[in-house]
């Protein structure tokens, strides 16, 4: 493993922790991990922030090492784990019934994310945690789906701004969240960008079809699944925030699903989504971090896109994870204008970031009156305006 001199033993243990396989020599390397342990309180509290203390609850336990730990570490470790069991059955009752009511209308729906892994990886056990459920829903049946889910109850958050209301369907990564009884529903339309949007009818039309209780769902189709989370994990790393969960996605899919993921078409679609640069660096990781051995014409990949730089930034969310650190978001500001196709919605969509609604603006400046969030509506322009010159 590469730069281990820069990594705490602390650290390292979590790494070896975040997959499933335990072949080989690993549960002894683990072993001997854990005896150089010397702050478990890190430790348990990186575990939590990476959005990974289940699955590593699972393996300790799994691999009889969970009495190596202080018996308080355990504990918390423990009560983290059924903590996300227990979420993870509330959203798959959620999940059952949003596709009871959009498989009555004919509505095809593929899961992705947390849920598409936690059922097809590993193995609806709680170990995936998750915040929401995404799907993927075809973009000529997202305003059907949307009113049929608020007339059963479900509350749409508001749009950002009146501007945004006539290109809804391309201003975000997913469409307003649907809130009900505490749990989020992220609509998705396109994985890869608006112009891109080949490569999620081939993801769409591709996937498989499960039985989820009682109610069949989708799953999507392996490579391109895989590219959409190596895209996923990019955009959180544009905006300086990553999550060990993220890279323990790819690892997972990899252990289970390696000769269908790597054949020469997960190059081809990486080149026609404009992934290539991405995709070499994350599997750079992959390779150096937790030492996957990958095909020859894959290490060509890698090496010649080589980016020195890879292997530093993982160092720095690992150290740093998701909402630690927040930077200047000019570049990835720019990369969603980018992908919004005409100019007339690229301009309302501008128009929209500089006027939002009030609503907005007293909840992002918490503000009390009308008064004092229409006093910042100057900051927004100034924002935007260094944003676009960044």
């Amino acid at each position: 493993m590469k730069n281990e001199s820069d990594i705490r033993n602390e650290e390292l243990l979590l790494l070896e922790l975040c997959r499933l396989d335990f072949s080989n020599t690993l549960p002894a390397k683990i072993k001997e991990l854990i005896k150089s342990v010397s702050d478990w309180d890190y430790f348990a509290s990186l575990a939590n922030e990476h959005g990974v203390v289940a699955l590593v609850f699972y393996n300790l336990e799994r691999n009889g090492f969970l009495t190596e730990l202080p018996e308080r570490i355990a504990e918390t470790l423990n009560n983290a784990f059924m903590l996300s069991l227990s979420r993870n059955s509330f959203h798959m009752t959620v999940i059952s019934e949003v596709l009871k009511i959009l498989n009555k209308e004919n509505i095809k729906t593929v899961l992705l994310k947390g849920m598409a892994l936690e059922l097809s990886v590993y193995g609806n056990t709680g170990l995936r945690q998750m915040t929401d459920i995404d799907i993927l829903i075809d973009r000529n049946d997202y305003k059907r789906a949307c009113k049929i889910l608020i007339e059963n109850g479900f509350l749409s958050l508001p749009v950002k701004s009146l501007f945004h209301l006539p290109i809804i369907a391309y201003t975000g990564k997913h469409l307003p969240s649907l809130l009900k009884n505490g749990a989020s529903i992220d609509i998705h339309l396109d994985l890869f960008g608006v112009r891109k949007s080949i490569l999620t009818k081939l993801l769409y039309e591709n996937s498989s079809k499960i039985v989820l209780a009682g109610q069949h769902a989708y799953i999507p189709s392996l490579q391109l699944f895989f590219l959409y989370l190596v895209r996923h994990i990019n955009s959180h790393e544009v905006n300086d925030e990553s999550q060990l969960r993220l890279y323990t996605d790819l690892v997972v899919l990899i252990e289970k699903y390696f000769d269908e993921i790597f054949t020469y078409d997960l190059l081809t679609y990486a080149t026609e989504a404009g992934l290539e640069e991405v995709l070499a660096s994350k599997l750079e990781i992959l390779r150096d971090i937790w030492e996957i051995q990958f095909p020859g014409w894959i290490y060509d990949f890698i090496d010649k896109r080589d980016n020195p730089d890879s292997i530093y930034k993982f160092v720095f969310f690992l150290k740093s994870p998701k909402n630690k650190y927040v930077p200047g978001n000019a570049i990835a500001y720019r990369k969603t204008i980018h992908e919004i196709p005409g100019l007339h919605r690229k301009i309302l969509f501008v128009l929209g970031d500089i006027f939002p609604t009030i609503t907005f603006m007293k909840k992002r400046y918490r503000c009390n009156s009308k008064l004092k969030a229409l006093l910042f509506y100057p900051h927004r322009l100034g924002k935007l305006m260094w944003l676009m010159g960044n």
